[in-house]
């Protein structure tokens, strides 16, 4: 089983207007309402492709059902924690030319309330998924995601984590199965600027060192790099297609390689899938799907990482 957890989770109100004008009248051109938050993206995208998952994570009044609700109009399987205080948060993203987001707080997260997660997280069993992804809510410690690893670590559960540095290094001790920084996030682990790909494959490496098994490097329009626990290495370029929406094409990336992994157990073709995942987000204005993820898998090729494939190419203007 694949739990995804979501602690800040979020309805996303996304707005298009042809001009944003500051201190005037502003018409929509069109909007709608979507599932909101990196852990609930993997939990849509593994739904897609028919892989058994459960969301889990906080949710409190009015919109925290409309949530629920809305998730599980997409087949998407929940077991939200309810807060007895407060509005799950309501995301406004508007877009123009350039898109403009005004992220809220969220409700806040009792000790009380975290005490119930942690007995929530007593029903994954040795072999289970679990998928952290993005930030916490200001009244959670920071050392959420090591207390949820030190708790299941008398299990063997597959710990999949996607989070910024401070979140995602001190769990690198439990050995989680998979990370997925992107390029800015492996320099800001590193704190420099990583400018060719044997630079990037030995920050990867230095990961490793202190107790990942596989780390998935995304590198948005240029693709990825992958080093398994099985001590190979591959880049993959990104498909080509047009950008219109990067927002959940890493949680997509993440969903793709596991539910391919699912399928084979083959790190080659299950890092493939997570490139196509992404790029599938990235083509369209929802998440990926199934098909249209397949539909790049089908045409694309993974190649070990030889010669200068980054040559002349800069990583940070792609």
């Amino acid at each position: 089983m694949y739990y995804t957890l979501t602690l800040n989770p979020a309805i996303d109100y996304i707005i298009n207007v042809e001009t944003l004008s500051t201190g005037e009248l502003n018409r929509t051109v069109n909007e709608k309402f979507l599932p909101g938050g990196k852990g609930i993206n993997v939990s849509a995208v593994l739904s897609s492709f028919g892989v058994n998952n459960i969301a889990l994570g906080f949710v409190a009044g009015f919109t925290g059902q409309e949530l629920e609700r809305m998730l599980y109009a997409q087949n998407i399987k929940s077991d939200f924690i309810y807060l007895t205080k407060g509005n799950t948060r309501i995301n406004v993203k508007i877009k123009e030319n350039n898109e403009t987001e005004i992220n809220a707080d969220g409700p806040k997260i009792e000790k009380e309330d975290l005490k119930k997660l942690f007995k929530k997280l007593n029903i994954l069993k040795n072999g289970d998924f679990l998928i952290l992804s993005g930030s916490i809510p200001k009244s959670v410690s920071q050392s959420v995601y090591l207390d949820i690893a030190e708790y299941i670590s008398c299990k063997k559960i597959n710990l999949v984590i996607d989070a910024e540095k401070e979140l995602l290094l001190p769990t690198l001790k439990y050995c989680p199965f998979l990370i997925k920084p992107n390029l800015y996030e492996l320099e800001s682990i590193f704190e420099k600027k990583l400018l060719s790909k044997e630079e990037i494959v030995s920050a990867a490496r230095k990961l490793q060192n202190q107790g990942a098994k596989n780390v998935f490097v995304s590198l948005g329009s240029v693709g990825g790099i992958f080093l398994s626990e099985e001590k190979e290495v591959f880049f993959s370029p990104a498909p080509c297609g047009k950008l219109i929406n990067s927002t959940g094409a890493g949680d997509s990336a993440v969903a793709g390689f596991l539910a391919q992994y699912e399928k084979d157990k083959n790190y080659r073709n299950a890092f493939l899938m997570g490139i196509c995942s992404g790029s599938a987000s990235a083509f369209s204005e929802n998440l990926a799907t199934k098909e249209d993820a397949e539909t790049l898998y089908r045409h694309h090729i993974v190649e070990r990482l030889e010669g200068e494939i980054y040559e002349g190419t800069d990583l940070h203007n792609n």
